[in-house]
């Protein structure tokens, strides 16, 4: 019977112990943030205690170890939320955010090459200063650039300079709750501010920026993608085989995603362990020889650490990846210095490593996703193959498979179900044939790329990598339209996400090392998640909530009565799958609304409701004022879809304590309403402005 790691851990593992704090200082210092000079001194006093601790004597020290251990926890707490803070550019002195564009030139670099999008070109610049009345004044932060489509923006390419000469505008949510927070996700990229940009709204330079290193890689992805695009036919086909060997995401077909999502397959779309493992046993494998050459030795883990760093960054030096390299980098050294170390501390330590140079990661979901699966695998795996025992070698082949699959999914289903709501529930019959297949598909890759420079050669490997691709491609569409394929409708908050997770770790303890206080710990995390679900569920049969939606240029309402919403809006929206999944599902879902149902127009006249005492009308065409009597009492006016209309004529009709327009009015209409609602002393909601707009009925 396998076991867990002896406790303490940190004995065999300390950078489990150290990294603890770390996460802890990053935690707080972005949900409750402290000064920074008082984290500074935090730092100062636990540093300036722990040298005096170290200048005692040995037996002073063995008395006092509990204090060294407070100090150290201190000091890396305080280091955690100093990275924090310092990582992020808004509180630098430079930043854009703190600098008014409006009326002002902005000069940029371009840093990374254009992509298509249906109606523009878009890339990432970095902000280099801000120029008004011939005075320059040095800036720094990231912007999206909008490119409109024409012969000048398809020339841009990376390291370019330009003069900007529109107004930025910061990145905003759309306010739905539930929805993906894309100004978060912005922010922890450094991005803070956006443009679309038409000819004469910009002048490039002749002055370039460019970074060679950078440079190479960006032109060596182009190649690879160039080289995948002219070998590999059909652009399904292609743009997996773009993604599965350098993650290049640009041309994947969203719908393949969905089913490769809905199947439990789309770690072998992002690259990952299993993608650096293949080339790290292809690097040993060719570095092989070098070992029994003079000074090979030495040059080998070189040669080996530096093609693995090399195909990290020409993947994008995801956080996946990244963990990737380190782990590896470290298996590396250890072989060459004849050293073995525990995978345990590799984690952490990779995990310390990386969460120094960018503390966003913490709530990067491929960063959680990634560790979870690799500490899944290096607790479980052995445990849950040694379930069976299979004789026949092929069949003992086929299990270990199934048990590699088996152990990464126990770690990883709770936070992929609190992340994207979802369980695949055949994951174990698409891993079993995507695995293998995926990994031949990298390989073919890797010897497509090699044998290039013979044009008969590369053509016949993409002619087999093309029908490859299509039997996996085809293998996971059915798969995922089998009915009950995937669970659904999963929410869980973060309280029970904790729940599940000691309750996963009790049951371990229990099995693994038959410590019998992991039943009664288990016993009380399940208890915890039961009692923290039915106050979810009594909290939903609860409430009643109206919900107007940002959605651009479209009109959305729900109003959610217990487990049931009633929808109104523009009919395009019922119609649109992308439209809902995005939108509208994670509000939905959020609240656990699940079946729909019509009121009917309870005040007699159309676009008029009722719910409990509150009382709402939509406004979205022209409407007989004069047959309502005089200040007839109604709580919400919704205005969408642009009526011809003026508030004084509605407030002789209406007495109205709020008014709210909805994203599918234009803005400079919405800016006339809103200085008309002031100008009578009457509140005003701008959805595309404030976000959605989210009312509790009474």
């Amino acid at each position: 019977m396998s076991h867990l790691p002896a406790w303490p851990i940190w004995k065999e593992s300390p950078f489990i112990r150290l990294i603890i704090p770390l996460i802890a200082g990053i935690a707080y210092q972005w949900y409750w943030p402290f000064p920074i000079y008082f984290m500074w001194l935090i730092l100062a006093l636990s540093t300036s205690a722990l040298s005096l601790l170290q200048a005692q004597s040995l037996s002073r020290q063995y008395r006092a170890r509990w204090l060294n251990g407070i100090c150290l926890h201190a000091t890396l707490f305080a280091t955690g939320g100093l990275v924090l803070f310092y990582g992020d550019n808004q509180h630098q002195k430079t930043s854009i955010t703190r600098q008014n564009t409006a009326g002002k030139v902005i000069l940029v670099t371009i840093e990374e090459p254009l992509s298509e999008k249906t109606q523009s070109w878009k890339t990432i610049a970095s902000v280099q200063a801000v120029l008004f009345d011939h005075s320059l004044n040095k800036a720094s932060g990231k912007i999206l650039l909008y490119f409109q489509k024409d012969s000048t923006s398809q020339r841009l390419q990376y390291g370019k300079q330009l003069l900007l000469y529109k107004t930025l505008q910061p990145v905003k949510n759309t306010g739905n709750p539930g929805c993906f927070d894309y100004q978060r996700y912005c922010a922890f990229q450094g991005i803070s501010h956006q443009v679309y940009l038409k000819q004469g709204e910009y002048v490039p330079l002749k002055i370039e920026n460019e970074n060679l290193f950078r440079k190479f890689l960006f032109s060596t992805r182009a190649k690879i993608v160039a080289l995948l695009k002219k070998y590999i036919p059909g652009d399904k086909e292609a743009g997996l085989a773009e993604a599965m060997l350098i993650g290049y995401k640009e041309d994947l077909d969203q719908r393949l995603v969905q089913s490769y999502s809905n199947t439990g397959v789309v770690h072998i779309i992002a690259i990952s362990g299993l993608h650096l493992g293949l080339i790290y046993w292809l690097l040993t494998l060719l570095c092989k020889p070098l070992a029994k050459r003079k000074g090979g030795k030495l040059v080998q883990p070189i040669l080996i650490i530096a093609g693995l760093w090399l195909f990290s960054f020409i993947a994008g030096g995801s956080p996946s990846v990244l963990r990737s390299a380190v782990m590896f980098t470290c298996v590396v050294i250890g072989a060459h210095l004849n050293r073995k170390t525990s995978i345990y501390n590799s984690l952490a330590a990779s995990a310390f490593l990386l969460l120094c140079y960018n503390p966003f990661w913490l709530w990067d979901a491929g960063f959680q996703l990634s560790y979870a699966a690799v500490l899944s695998l290096a607790v479980f795996y052995k445990p849950v193959y040694n379930l069976l025992f299979v004789s026949n070698k092929l069949l003992d082949l086929l299990w270990k498979s199934l048990s590699v699959t088996l152990a990464a999914q126990i770690l990883t289903v709770p936070v992929s179900a609190y992340l994207f709501h979802q369980f695949p529930n055949l994951f174990l019959i698409a891993n079993l044939l995507a695995v293998p297949l995926s990994s031949l598909i990298i390989f073919g890759e890797i010897l497509l790329c090699a044998v290039s420079v013979l044009p008969i050669m590369a053509s016949g490997v993409g002619y087999l990598l093309h029908h490859t691709i299509y039997w996996l491609n085809t293998f996971i569409e059915q798969v995922g339209s089998l009915p009950y394929a995937t669970l659904g409708n999963l929410q869980i908050n973060s309280a029970q996400l904790v729940c599940l997770y000691v309750f996963i770790g009790a049951i371990a303890w229990w099995l693994l090392n038959r410590k019998h206080q992991g039943v009664v710990l288990s016993l009380m995390a399940l208890l915890s998640f039961i009692i923290f679900r039915t106050v979810d569920v009594w909290n939903t049969g609860q409430q009643k909530k109206l919900i107007v939606y940002n959605i651009p240029r479209h009109s959305a309402i729900d109003v959610m009565v217990g487990t049931k919403y009633f929808f109104k809006g523009d009919s395009l929206i019922q119609h649109d799958d992308l439209l809902q999944k995005f939108h509208l599902q994670p509000c939905r879902l959020l609240h656990r609304v699940i079946n729909s149902f019509n009121p009917g127009n309870i005040l007699g006249e159309k676009n008029f409701y009722r719910f409990g005492n509150t009382s709402f009308l939509l406004f979205d065409a022209p409407l007989d004022l004069s047959k309502f009597y005089p200040k007839t009492p109604i709580d919400i006016i919704i205005v969408s879809n642009n009526p011809p209309i003026q508030i004084a004529q509605i407030t002789g009709a209406f007495q109205c304590r709020q008014f709210v327009f909805d994203a599918s009015n234009p803005a400079w209409k919405v800016a006339k309403w809103q200085q008309e609602c002031a100008q009578l002393g009457l509140a005003a909601f701008s959805v595309a402005d404030k976000g959605a707009f989210v009312f509790n009925l009474y």
